[in-house]
Order: structure tokens, then sequence, then C-alpha cells
């Protein structure tokens, strides 16, 4: 499919909004250079919100790209841009990630458009479904990353169940280091309990840091670090809680750590379980969105409850105790990773939605 694909000479322009890096910024630095070892011409326009961090992004893009600055959440002045640099790039085709790259591809109107849905955030089925829907009409195809993600998308926002596909997240491997790390001061005898996430209430990280005192109960050297920035950073901050915020080497900590703490309110898809899965460590995450596709319960990490304090304190303590069945978690999780969260899947499936846009 994708030889067809490439042979034809396919030119597809990717558009997101980039302030940072995280799941659809990640999810981007490796599907777009999959795309074009499989012969598809590639761009990306990148709608930079300047109160963020842009620049690492564009630091790991290898394909051509166009930079526009996208400091509101819309300006009309900014649809002409867009359109330029679509043209500029050469589209057949644009791609969209997220609302705002929605809305601004949807206005390049001479275009195929497909649009990927990477979250499943309530407000998505308020009031604002019914932009959601409006914008639908104009995608030839709707991606969903998760199944849990599809049947949010048409139960809840109600988009039409003909145009979704599925296509999961892949990787590989674990992030390139960009920076060494800042020194965290964990002891030697640190048992460090990870979490990858967005200081956001979506993530649940106030949960982790509630079940952690009835952890150290039982596990005194346990110490929760999280890589992550956002507005809740302040009141996160307790005793053995470690908030580096972004570090440049994340797989030293993947390494690092005995177990992934995921403890998502609602999760697209949730990259950190997949990056913990291929660093071989077991995951306890929460029973929500697509967790349970990710994560065989008891075969390659632990689900519990979501707002569970107690819940996920017991699994993760019970880990911590069990180093032989963590070990075993942790493999089984590698060998579910590279069976079935490829990043070669991930673009074969991507390209075979592409052809569906002519039919």
């Amino acid at each position: 499919m994708g030889e067809a694909l490439g042979q034809a000479g396919l030119r597809v322009v990717h558009i997101h909004r980039i302030g940072g890096i995280g799941g659809s910024e990640r999810h981007l630095l490796t599907l777009l250079p999959a795309l074009r070892s499989r012969g598809v011409e590639v761009g990306f326009v990148g709608l930079d919100n300047t109160a963020g961090a842009p620049d690492p992004f564009y630091a790991g893009l290898d394909v051509p790209f166009v930079r526009l600055a996208c400091p509101r959440d819309l300006d009309v002045r900014l649809v002409g841009r867009v359109r330029h640099a679509v043209r500029e790039l050469g589209a057949d085709l644009v791609h969209t990630h997220l609302v705002h790259a929605d809305v601004y591809g949807a206005l390049v109107t001479h275009l195929r458009v497909v649009s990927t849905k990477h979250n499943d955030d309530p407000f998505r089925a308020g009031p604002f479904r019914f932009v959601e829907r409006a914008l639908a009409r104009r995608a030839r195809r709707i991606v969903c990353i998760s199944e849990s993600l599809r049947r949010f998308c048409i139960e809840r926002v109600g988009l039409p169940a003909g145009k979704l596909d599925v296509v999961r997240y892949g990787l590989d491997t674990l992030p390139e280091p960009w920076a060494p790390n800042p020194e965290l001061g964990l002891g030697e005898g640190a048992r460090v309990l990870l979490c990858v996430a967005r200081l956001t209430a979506q993530k649940g990280v106030d949960v982790a840091v509630r079940a952690l005192p009835a952890i150290r109960s039982r596990h005194p050297e346990a110490v929760l670090v999280v890589l992550g920035e956002g507005p809740d950073r302040t009141r996160l901050a307790a005793e053995g809680v470690v908030l580096p915020g972004r570090v440049g080497d994340v797989a030293a900590l993947y390494r690092r750590a005995e177990v992934l703490v995921h403890p998502a309110r609602w999760e697209g898809f949730g990259i950190a379980l997949l990056e913990a899965m291929l660093a071989g460590k077991p995951v306890v995450a929460t029973r929500v969105s697509a967790a349970p596709e990710i994560v065989e319960d008891g075969r390659t990490g632990l689900l519990v409850p979501p707002d569970d304090p107690a819940a996920l304190a017991g699994a993760v303590s019970a880990l911590l105790a069990d180093r032989d069945r963590a070990a075993a978690l942790g493999r089984a999780g590698l060998e579910r990773a590279r069976a079935e969260f490829s990043v070669a899947r991930m673009a074969d499936e991507t390209i075979r939605v592409y052809e569906r846009t002519t039919n």
C-alpha cells in the first residue's frame, strides 16, 4: 500500500499547534519520517504557541516545515498564512492534528483533509461538539488513536462512524537524549516511581501524590519523580515528590525507574505507557479510556480505578514488594510493545487511510 502511494508522489502536509513535546508531538516526530521512508512526500506547518516552548520540537523534526506564530486560539489573519504555507510545501492532502489545526486546515478549501483526534477531553462532548461535527463534514477521513477514542467520537461527540479509522500510536525506541539531566538528588537506594505527564487535572498526578504516603509507609525508599510542566506544579510539591520539569534524557529515567505510574482521569492513548513498556518496566495505570487497550492487566502491568489513591498505592506497593513479578510484567510489556505497537504498523495504516480519501 505504502509503495503505491510513494510511486504516485503523494504530498501530505501535517498541521499542528506546537507549544512543547507531548504525546501528539512525539507521535508526529515518529510518524513523519516513517511516512517519508515509504515514499510519501511530507511537510509540516507548525502553529507556534508562543507562550509555550516550541523550539525543541523543530530541533527534532526532519522534514520540510513552515512555522507560523499562533499566540491566540483563533486569528482570522492566520488563515491566509496557513493557506500560503500549505501551497509553499506543495500539498496534495492536508493532515490536521487537534482542534486548532482542524479549524485552520478546514479553511484550506482546495485540498482533501484528514484529521487525527488525539484525546477524549470532556470539553469535546460539550457545546464544542457542534463545531467538531461541522469540521468533520470537511474531512475525508478522521483518525482516532485508539478504539476507546473512536467510541467517544461516535457516542459523545456525534462524529460519523463511517468516516472514522483507528490508527494507534507506534514507537520502536525511547526518546533520544538532547541534553544531560539535572542532578535530582536521588539516593543510591531510592526506588523510583516515574510519572511522565503534564501537571494538569487530566493526568491525575495529584492522585499519585496522595497515594505516596501509603506507599512510603511500606517502602520508605520510594520516590515519585514527575516529568512534566503545568499549572498544578505548586500544589503537587510534597515530601518524596521530585518535580524536575522537562529533562533532556527521559530514557535514562525510564531505565532508573522501577514502575511507571500513570493515574490519568482520561487519556486518548497515553504514550508514556508505551515508552515504559519499551523500557521493560511494569505499569500501574488507571482503567480509563485507552489504557486497557495498551496495558494488559496482570500481564504487562496493573490497572486500578481512577481517583483512588488507596488502590494505586496498593498496586504500586505490591510490585515494589515482588521484584520478580515486576520484572516479568516488564518483559511481557516489552514483547507486547514490539509486537503490537511498531512504527511500521502505524505508518502503513496511516497510508491506508490516505488511500481511502480518494474513495
